[in-house]
């Protein structure tokens, strides 16, 4: 099937789990008892995730810029849990990408373990880089609130027949004029905003239309996350959380067939605690009303280690979308789109979504 040649924008967290876990399932073989391990999918249309190559990296901090990528990805402020340490010597080095918007003011208040250090390095041409290194896909995993940088690197793939995956919540995929540029050109898109394997989005929305496929009336609800990482720190400054709200609200508010009111919702991010890392722990509650209009509530506390849980998705957003360039499928990829993004431009129930997908791999039309 050949190879899935990946470009990075953002070497942080999430980027560092999906380089080591595409290490540890290479090392391990397709014959190994633990190959398939935390994965939905170890064979996806054909490939496999040792068929994934990291091909180029952008980044602006100066503990990774111009560094080696196997070394960038265990810099400071990253935190997450290694989960393989002695990475092959894959020869790409982390080039200095374009500041924009996404640096919040409010990072240079921290501790330099925990905050970014902005590399005083001219930007590379992202476009240059991106043809020259034969990307197939590009990665999007800027801070949340990172609006005209990820326009960038959206436009930059446009130019270059790049398909991108955007991780994060800036409207791209979900944005009907991005939508038509990408079906325009022909260029497969996935997005927007990734869910994690089992994350407090998924598990928010199994529950509610758990309750609402099994007559309970939800009358409230709310969804509150801490965590440690530069991702918890950065959404300190709540003008940065405004479409990561929104992404996270609506993936709750769709599958319900009458959506709560504003003020019998709340789904955000909460506070930031530095000892816990990597680590995102999710108070959840739902209140509703069962037979005879008797009250039923409904609390949780999820704790998981947040990048590591975005990467089992990622992995297969990337072959899906390679699936897609390989079968010359363009725009907006709706089923993958809806499975594995909390804000995509389509909502499906994730039962629905998840049936479309394989339906996908194996060669279906998009409903």
């Amino acid at each position: 099937m050949g190879r899935i040649r990946v470009a990075i924008a953002g070497v942080g967290n999430c980027a560092s789990s999906l380089i080591q876990g595409v290490e540890y399932y290479k090392r391990l073989g397709y014959d190994h008892p633990d190959s398939s391990l935390g994965l939905m999918h170890y064979d996806l249309g054909g490939y496999v995730p040792a068929d994934i190559e990291f091909v180029a990296a952008f980044d602006i901090d100066r503990r990774k810029v111009d560094k080696p990528l196997k070394e960038a990805i265990f810099a400071k402020p990253n935190c997450t849990k290694i989960i393989y340490k002695d990475l092959h010597d894959f020869p790409v080095t982390v080039m200095m990408g374009n500041v924009l918007d996404g640096v919040s003011k409010h990072m240079r208040d921290y501790p330099e373990d925990r905050s970014f250090l902005v590399a005083r390095k001219k930007t590379c041409n992202v476009e240059k880089v991106l043809k020259e290194s034969g990307a197939d896909i590009l990665l999007n995993y800027l801070p949340v609130g990172s609006e005209k940088a990820t326009a960038f690197y959206a436009e930059a793939c446009l130019k270059r027949g790049v398909s991108l995956i955007n991780c994060v919540p800036v409207f791209i995929a979900s944005d009907k004029n991005w939508a038509a540029r990408f079906q325009e050109k022909n260029i497969p898109i996935i997005g927007d905003d990734i869910k994690s394997q089992i994350g407090a989005t998924i598990v928010h929305r199994a529950l509610t239309k758990l309750f609402q496929d099994r007559g309970v009336k939800i009358d409230n609800t709310y969804q509150l996350n801490v965590g440690g990482n530069t991702d918890f720190l950065n959404m300190l400054n709540r003008n940065r959380v405004v479409s990561k709200k929104i992404s996270k609200t609506e993936a709750v508010q769709s599958q319900l067939n009458n959506p709560l009111q504003a003020d019998n919702i709340h789904i955000g991010p909460s506070d930031y605690v530095p000892w816990l890392m990597d680590n995102k722990i999710c108070f959840l509650r739902i209140e509703g009303r069962v037979f005879g209009n008797i009250p039923i509530n409904l609390e949780i506390r999820l704790s998981v280690e947040d990048s590591p849980n975005s990467a089992g998705v990622v992995i297969d957003s990337i072959r899906c979308c390679k699936i897609a360039r390989d079968r010359g499928v363009g725009g907006v990829l709706v089923s993958p789109s809806a499975y594995f993004m909390k804000h995509p431009l389509i909502q499906f129930s994730d039962e629905d979504a998840g049936d479309m997908v394989e339906e996908f791999i194996k060669g279906k039309k998009e409903r």
